[in-house]
């Protein structure tokens, strides 16, 4: 049918009776979005055959594609009005259904929460009456694993968090088309993450530490040997009771076996000497998962990760894994479809299925990342985005489609990124610059071609620590190696290596691991404040509101970048000069670098506005108050070089007036100056600025 509907404030909308949880939410959705556009609430009812906008299950294979998840969108002619039916073939495709109509007419966008985007206010819609079909989404079971989210946990004051933080979490990963979710990591029992999520209608699943679900063991029985060998049965206790917990939801299963606190077991049992007997181990206890999953669920869904030494044990033959049991392949965490660094072992082993690997694959996906090295934690991803989509395009050509689990850390820092991987998993191909410029567009109301040539600076701006593509830092690359350089220094280990840092330097001696890092932030570090002048006079082209998106969703990054490179610059300079023996240059550079760092976090604290109070106040992995009470530590040892004990000499010897040197009283001249106060002075004597 051609012709013209109009959506206006009006518009009266209809849905079944007895509607599961997930559909009662997307229709709370629907009337809050409703209300945002035309500023009222609209008028919502049961079956009411006179409605506007008719939800209603398809009741034959007219109405949508006959297939999971799959909604049609028809329009009819009653009593002389056209009147639009949004037909689903189950829950979720009425949720996607629903999602679908506020998206495409009344204008929200995906991310419209974290984005701060709401919908533009409108008198009325005009839509065609084009009737629509879902396409079918490249991957099958596609969704975020919700993992280091110190953010979410901090943002408000219930531990763990609640329904507050958990809604807008999962309301933009269905609005992004995704249908299973890893709700956090090793968090409370008696949280509502798991029971929020599967209300809504997504699938759930699993940390690969936490198989099925299960408890730690140590956590349930503290005090006992975690060893599968020596008690089966305790182990197999906590998975039953898993899976007796969750067998009522949507769970995809997920089978594994890894010591306690994400390790290999073996670390705790070097009985376990071989590949041969580790992969036997980790095989059997796969197989008693899926036996005790499928003596509870009809038809289960699982998954078996193959992350760390578990690809590697997989590889070599050593694991075998149920038929039909889906694998899912993880990147290393840089967005490389290869093994991940483990510590200073970098083997790059291509993580991808080979041709003759049968079966259902999947892969496990990175846009922000927490390793104690280089990865994006609070900032974008740092490489460009033609890397996730050439390498997201090779798992889907190589078969791994069946799943797709993207990290998605505290989704606020990594929206652009995860816009894109949304992309993917329901299209399969994505033209990067295409999908830049219509995400830009999305989000902006003006000044689209220079933001576009901004973002794509950014991606180029990166410290590039070694060969590879992916070697691209992120901001943790300026704050865990700083401090284990000043740890290290602090202890009187120097000069000899600091072996945590091979990874980036190579075995050298400490000043050169130093000198290392030196060069890597010094060469960056002018693209970066390049970058920050030319994205901070933009701020006068854009709006208001378009101006404080831009601050929180492009220059914070930025900024992060700036106050780290630079400080981690001024540290290695610091060094630098103590190895000199010049101890009052020592201790200007160790000030400026505290207060590039402290620059980092008022970042923090400034995107901190409105419903984002608090938002990075848990800041616990990147941790930048950290950083500054290692630079802060550093300057206090820097000063006892010369200005001990009465913290007066080097203002005697370089800031005093010549007149006064020689005759000043001890009584009047005998307050020292704090630690700013004396480093801003010697820095204006020294020349030394940054």
């Amino acid at each position: 049918m051609r012709g013209i509907m109009t959506v206006h404030a009006e518009t009266r909308y209809s849905f079944p009776r007895d509607i599961p949880a997930a559909v009662a939410h997307a229709l709370r959705m629907l009337e809050r979005d409703h209300a945002a556009v035309f500023g009222r609430q609209p008028s919502m009812n049961e079956e009411d055959a006179s409605a506007d906008v008719i939800v209603r299950y398809a009741e034959n294979e007219c109405d949508c594609p006959d297939r999971s998840e799959a909604f049609g969108v028809r329009f009819v002619e009653s009593g002389g009005r056209l009147r639009m039916q949004i037909a689903g073939r189950d829950e979720l495709g009425l949720v996607y259904g629903i999602l679908h109509f506020s998206r495409q007419v009344l204008g929200v966008e995906p991310f419209w929460f974290w984005a701060d985007r709401p919908p533009a206010k409108k008198t009325a819609v005009a839509v065609p009456c084009d009737p629509f079909d879902s396409p079918e989404p490249v991957v099958r079971f596609r969704g975020w694993f919700v993992n280091d989210e110190v953010c979410l946990i901090g943002w408000k004051d219930p531990y763990p968090p609640t329904r507050e933080v958990w809604e807008p979490v999962f309301e933009a990963l269905l609005r992004c088309g995704g249908n299973m979710v890893m709700p956090g990591t090793d968090l409370p029992w008696h949280g509502v993450h798991f029971d929020v999520a599967s209300e809504m209608g997504l699938w759930i699943t699993h940390h690969h530490a936490e198989p099925l679900g299960a408890k730690m063991f140590l956590r349930a029985y503290p005090g006992q040997t975690a060893s599968y060998r020596d008690h089966p049965d305790l182990y197999e206790r906590l998975w039953r009771e898993a899976v007796d917990k969750n067998k009522h939801q949507k769970v995809v299963w997920v089978l594994s076996f890894r010591g306690q606190g994400d390790k290999p077991f073996w670390e705790d049992d070097p009985t376990f000497d071989t590949d041969d007997k580790r992969g036997e181990l980790i095989s059997r206890v796969i197989r008693r998962q899926y036996d005790i999953v499928r003596e509870a669920v009809k038809d289960p869904v699982c998954c078996v990760p193959l992350y760390g030494e578990i690809a590697e044990l997989y590889r070599k033959g050593h694991i075998r894994v149920p038929e039909n049991v889906i694998k899912v392949w993880a990147d290393n965490g840089y967005d490389k479809m290869v093994s991940r660094r483990q510590g200073n072992v970098n083997h790059r082993i291509p993580t991808l299925p080979s041709s003759d690997d049968g079966g259902r694959h999947g892969i496990y996906y990175h846009v922000t990342f927490h390793d104690l090295q280089a990865s994006n934690h609070l900032t974008m991803f740092p490489s460009p985005p033609e890397l996730i989509c050439r390498e997201i395009g090779a798992a889907f050509r190589a078969g791994a489609k069946e799943y797709v689990l993207v990290n998605c850390g505290n989704v606020r820092p990594h929206v652009y990124a995860l816009d894109l991987t949304a992309e993917l998993w329901n299209k399969g191909t994505v033209d990067p610059a295409a999908h830049l410029d219509a995400f830009v567009r999305r989000h902006y109301a003006s000044a689209h071609d220079d933001i576009v040539q901004l973002y794509r600076r950014y991606f180029a701006c990166a410290v590039a620590y070694g060969p590879h593509e992916d070697d691209r830092a992120g901001e943790e690359f300026y704050h865990h190696p700083a401090r284990q350089i000043i740890g290290h220094w602090l202890r009187g280990e120097a000069p000899a290596t600091l072996p945590s840092l091979h990874w980036a330097t190579g075995v050298i001696p400490f000043p050169e691991q130093v000198r290392w890092f030196a060069c890597k932030v010094g060469e960056a570090l002018p693209r970066w404040q390049a970058l920050r002048e030319d994205a901070a006079r933009l701020l006068d082209a854009l709006s208001p509101e378009d101006r404080q998106r831009w601050k929180d969703h492009f220059l914070f990054h930025v900024e992060l970048h700036v106050s780290g490179c630079a400080g981690f610059a001024a540290l290695c300079k610091a060094y630098e000069a103590y190895e000199a023996k010049r101890y009052p240059e020592a201790f200007v550079r160790a000030s400026q670098a505290l207060r590039r760092y402290a620059q980092g976090l008022r970042t923090l604290r400034e995107a901190e506005h409105g419903k984002w109070r608090h938002f990075y106040r848990a800041d616990w992995l990147t941790n930048i108050q950290n950083t500054i009470y290692h630079v802060d530590a550093l300057r206090k040892f820097l000063r006892m070089h010369g200005d001990s004990p009465d913290l007066f000499l080097w203002y005697r010897q370089y800031l005093m007036p010549e007149s006064e040197k020689y005759i000043y009283l001890e009584n009047t001249h005998r307050n020292p100056l704090s630690d700013d106060e004396l480093a801003d002075r010697l820095e204006e004597k020294f020349g030394l600025a940054e």
